[in-house]
C-alpha cells in the first residue's frame, strides 16, 4: 500500500504544479478546486473493500498454482519419455529396490558398470629424467597390501612434484619380518612401462647424479593424508635443492580426496600396473583352478585372526587370564597405543570377527553346508581350536597349504609372497568375505567393485557385535533374518558407492562408470523391479493380515505378545 500512496502522492502534487504554473498564486478558486480532488481520492479509495482485495490475490494466485501445475506435470511427462535416469540414481531410490531380493553370489545390477581409468587426452605427458625437478625415494610400510597403498600414492606424488620416481623400497623391519625385494613380488619391467606416460619411473638413482651430490639424499616423513599442496609448499623446494628426497614411512601419505585425472591414475596403478610376478601369479591360478575343479562357486574368507592383530584391537575373545596376558605381552609392543576397554570396543564394531562368528554369518545369509571355502589366512591365534566351528559349519574347508604343498616351498619363508598368493585366489572368488576392515580388506574391496561390483560381503560388526551376545535368547530364523537386515548395505552392491565414502582405495568412485544401457536392458530391469514390487506387497499384505489376526488373539487373551519381525531382513534375501 506503501507504493499505491505514493504514487497518488505524486498525481495530486502534478496537479498543484500545473495548477500553480496555469493561474499564478492568487487562484483561491484552484485550491478548491485540488481540495475537492484530494477528498475525491479519498472517498474512492475507501469505498473499495478488502474482501474484494483479497478475492483478486487469491484467484491470481490460484492462476499461478494451475499454471506451474500443467508445466511441472508436462515437465515430469517428458523427462518419463524423452531422458533416461542415472542408474545410480535408480539404485539409490525406491522401497522396492531397498526390498526386492538379491542374489548372495552375485549383484543384478553390477553388468551396468564398469571400471575406466584411462588418461585423458588432455592429460599432459610425464616429464623426461632429464627436465624433472628430481628423483624420488620411497620406503614402503607395514605388511604387502599397506605397502602396495603406499606405492600407489608414491607414483602420484611423483606426478605432483614432476619428479622421476625410483622404484619404491619396501619394507624389511615390519612385524612381518620379510626381505622380499619390489622385483620379487611385482614385475618391475611392466610397472615401469605400463605407466611411462603418467610418470618416468627408474630403478636406482644414476651413479653420476649421486656422485655430483654434496651430501646424502635428504630424508623425511610427511604427515599422513598430506594434500597436494603440501608436497608442493614443503617438499618440492627440497627436492629442487638437494636433487634427490627420501620418503620414509610413507604408507597413507597422500589425501584421500584428490583431482579426479589423479584419482584415475591410483587406479592405473593399483589395478594394472602392480601386476605380481609370474611364479606368484601361475601358482594363484593354480589355486584358483583346483577350487573351480572341486566347485563351480566358492567363497574366499579373509581371516585376520593372528595374536598381533588381535593384540592391537584391544578386544577380548573369551580365553581368560591366558588370553589376556598373552595378547598383552604382544600389545606392548606398541607403546603409544591407548588403553582401550573390550566390551566398549566390542560395542563400536571394532573387533574382528572370530572364524565361528563368520560361519554363523555366512549361514545365515544363505549360504549352505555344501559351500566350498577358501581361508586365506596367517598364524590365527589358538589354531586348530579356534577354526573348528567353522569347519563345522563349513566343511569344505580349503587353504593354499593343502592344496598347494611341494609348490608353496619356495614361499614359505616369505609372508609378503603368500599374502600375494592368497590375494589372487580372493580376488578371483565368487564371493569375498572378510572378518575384519584391514589393509587387505580394503584394497580388494576396491579392486573387486572396479572389475565389476563381484560380490563382496564386509561385517557390519557394529550391529552384528550385539546380535551375536544375544544369539542364545532367540531362534535361529529369527537370527537369520537379524543377520540379513544388520548386513543390508555391506554386500557390496553398487549403491554402497558414494563419493567421499571411506578410503578412495575401497570405494575408488572415480573410476567406475555405467555402461551404456540398451532399450532391451532397460525392459529387462523394469521387468525385474515390477516382479519385484508384486511380490513385495503380496509378502506385505499378508504380514498385515497376520499381525491383524494376532491382535485380536491377543484381545481375547488366546496368545503371548511375540516380538517384532524384521520384514526387510526376510525380503532382502531369498531362501
Amino acid at each position: 500500500m506503501g507504493v499505491a500512496n505514493a504514487w497518488r502522492f505524486s498525481l495530486i502534487s502534478a496537479n498543484l504544479a500545473s495548477l500553480h504554473q496555469q493561474n499564478g498564486c492568487n487562484g483561491g478558486t484552484n485550491k478548491q478546486y485540488v481540495l475537492w480532488r484530494w477528498r475525491f481520492y479519498a472517498s474512492q479509495r475507501r469505498k473499495i473493500p478488502w474482501s474484494l482485495i483479497c478475492g483478486l490475490m487469491l484467484f491470481a494466485l490460484g492462476l499461478i498454482s494451475l499454471f506451474t501445475g500443467h508445466v511441472a506435470s508436462d515437465l515430469e511427462w517428458y523427462s518419463q519419455r524423452l531422458v533416461k535416469p542415472s542408474l545410480y540414481s535408480k539404485l539409490k531410490d525406491g522401497i522396492v529396490r531397498r526390498h526386492q531380493p538379491i542374489d548372495i553370489w552375485k549383484s543384478r545390477y553390477s553388468k551396468y558398470y564398469h571400471g575406466c581409468s584411462e588418461r585423458r587426452k588432455k592429460f599432459p605427458r610425464a616429464r623426461s629424467e632429464r627436465s624433472s625437478n628430481g628423483y624420488l625415494l620411497i620406503a614402503a610400510s607395514g605388511g604387502l597390501n599397506q605397502q602396495r597403498t603406499g606405492i600407489t600414492d608414491a607414483v602420484v606424488v611423483a606426478r605432483i612434484l614432476n619428479a622421476t620416481l625410483v622404484v619404491p623400497e619396501l619394507d624389511h623391519h615390519s612385524y612381518w619380518k620379510d626381505d622380499s625385494d619390489f622385483a620379487n613380488i611385482f614385475d618391475v619391467d611392466h610397472f615401469i612401462s605400463s605407466l611411462a606416460k603418467d610418470v618416468t619411473i627408474v630403478k636406482r638413482v644414476p651413479d653420476k647424479v649421486m656422485r655430483s651430490m654434496e651430501k646424502p639424499p635428504y630424508t623425511m616423513r610427511v604427515p599422513r593424508k598430506s594434500t597436494p599442496e603440501y608436497y608442493l609448499d614443503q617438499v618440492l623446494p627440497i627436492l629442487l635443492r638437494r636433487r634427490v628426497v627420501q620418503l620414509t614411512k610413507f604408507d597413507y601419505r597422500l589425501a584421500n580426496d584428490l583431482d579426479e585425472e589423479l584419482q584415475k591414475m591410483r587406479c592405473r596403478v593399483n589395478y594394472h600396473a602392480l601386476r605380481f610376478t609370474k611364479p606368484i601369479e601361475e601358482l594363484g591360478q593354480k589355486l584358483v583352478m583346483r577350487m573351480r575343479s572341486m566347485a563351480k562357486r566358492f567363497i574366499a574368507v579373509h581371516l585376520r585372526f593372528e595374536p598381533d592383530m588381535l593384540a592391537f584391537s584391544g578386544c577380548y575373545y573369551g580365553g581368560g587370564d591366558k588370553e589376556r596376558y598373552e595378547l598383552g605381552e604382544i600389545r606392548k609392543r606398541w607403546a603409544t597405543l591407548p588403553d582401550l576397554s573390550p566390551e566398549g570396543e566390542r560395542k563400536r564394531g571394532k573387533c574382528p570377527l572370530t572364524p565361528h562368528e563368520v560361519g554363523l554369518m555366512l549361514r545365515a545369509l544363505g549360504f549352505a553346508n555344501d559351500t566350498h571355502l577358501y581361508v586365506a589366512s596367517g598364524e590365527i591365534y589358538g589354531g586348530e581350536e579356534t577354526l573348528r566351528p567353522l569347519r563345522e559349519l563349513f566343511p569344505n574347508f580349503y587353504t593354499k597349504e593343502m592344496l598347494a604343498d611341494e609348490e608353496l616351498k619356495p614361499f614359505l619363508q616369505f609372508s609378503s609372497r603368500l599374502a600375494a598368493i592368497d590375494y589372487i585366489v580372493c580376488d578371483e572368488s565368487d564371493v569375498f568375505v572378510t572378518n575384519n576392515n584391514g589393509n587387505m580388506a580394503k584394497i580388494l574391496a576396491g579392486r573387486r567393485r572396479y572389475m565389476g561390483h563381484k560380490r563382496t560381503i564386509r561385517p557390519n560388526a557394529k550391529r552384528l557385535s550385539a546380535l551375536f551376545m544375544a544369539k542364545n535368547q532367540m531362534d535361529w530364523d529369527t537370527f537369520a533374518r537379524k543377520v540379513k537386515s544388520c548386513q543390508r548395505g555391506f554386500m557390496g552392491e553398487p549403491e554402497e558407492m558414494k563419493p567421499g565414502r571411506g578410503e578412495f582405495h575401497e570405494f575408488p568412485y572415480s573410476c567406475i562408470c555405467e555402461k551404456p544401457v540398451t532399450d532391451e536392458e532397460h525392459k529387462d530391469r523394469d521387468h525385474h523391479l515390477d516382479k519385484a514390487s508384486a511380490h513385495l506387497i503380496a509378502k506385505l499384505q499378508s504380514k498385515d493380515r497376520e499381525k491383524k489376526g494376532e491382535k485380536k488373539f491377543k484381545k481375547k487373551g488366546l496368545v503371548e505378545p511375540i516380538t517384532s519381525v524384521d520384514i526387510e531382513g526376510e525380503e532382502l534375501f531369498p531362501d
